[in-house]
């Protein structure tokens, strides 16, 4: 089955004009998913977000969203430990993406917290993601949490190494929680991506990709990207992949390799 690519549509297809336009471009393009950041823009840095417009290029077209971020962005490590704020835009989050028949919600770790030690920080991340989970109980809307690489582009992350989302997931314990695996993340971060995606099984229920260094298109730095994919597929994975890169060239061009890449994966 080959893979369905999903374009991000905060960095590609942004030649189009707004949300509404870029899906669809990238449709137009012959994707039939996009992905993107938070779903108004109010905390991620993104544009604000037109939901309705978004909904009715989505329909128009028969483009799926494969996932979309929370809002507020979790810091759930920074004192004093309130996270009423995430769980209240939790349940708009949630019935946003029910509007928008997206399947999945991005979620984090926000910043370490030096006072506490590592373990009592990730089991705290069970714990609150066990809420959250029981809280949109019955939503069929799926938390996937992504560890993201703090050597280049988030540091003070707590969530930095796969095995450790792996580990909250493990603890989390539910069929609507999982692992956002991100390639460039996991390169960045020195990881041997055969053993992480072994080590995680089907807990991975996403995944994202930039080529390494400089988080650009595929083909424009280190990553080997047919032994990537075929990493991949080796691994069981046969979900969505999400295009979360800044181009160097035209989006259209920029997907080129990568799709003739993902089209015999």
């Amino acid at each position: 089955m080959t893979y369905t690519l999903a374009p991000n549509i905060e960095l590609l297809f942004t030649e189009a004009g707004d949300y509404s336009d870029r899906v669809r471009a990238a449709a137009a393009s012959g994707f039939s998913a996009v992905e993107m950041w938070g779903p108004t823009g109010v905390d991620a840095p993104a544009k604000p977000k037109d939901l309705p417009a978004l909904k009715s290029a989505l329909e128009e077209t028969g483009t799926q969203l494969t996932a979309q971020l929370s809002e507020p962005r979790t810091q759930f490590m920074i004192p004093p430990k309130d996270h009423s704020e995430f769980y209240r835009k939790l349940d708009e989050g949630v019935s946003i993406a029910q509007d928008l028949r997206c399947p999945r919600i991005v979620v984090g770790s926000g910043t370490g917290f030096g006072g506490s030690k590592r373990q009592t920080q990730l089991d705290e991340l069970i714990e609150i993601y066990r809420k959250a989970i029981a809280q949109i109980d019955g939503s069929g809307i799926v938390l996937v949490l992504e560890p993201v690489n703090v050597r280049v582009d988030h540091p003070g992350a707590l969530l930095d190494r796969t095995s450790e989302a792996v580990y909250v997931a493990r603890g989390v314990d539910s069929p609507f929680f999982g692992v956002l695996y991100d390639l460039y993340h996991s390169t960045v971060e020195g990881e041997d991506v055969a053993a992480e995606l072994k080590n995680a099984g089907d807990l991975v229920r996403y995944v994202q990709l930039a080529d390494a260094p400089g988080r650009g298109e595929p083909g424009t730095g280190d990553i080997d990207w047919p032994a990537a994919l075929a990493t991949l597929r080796a691994s069981g994975y046969d979900g969505p992949i999400g295009l979360e890169y800044y181009p160097q060239t035209p989006s259209e061009e920029s997907v080129r390799y990568i799709r003739e890449l993902a089209a015999s994966a």
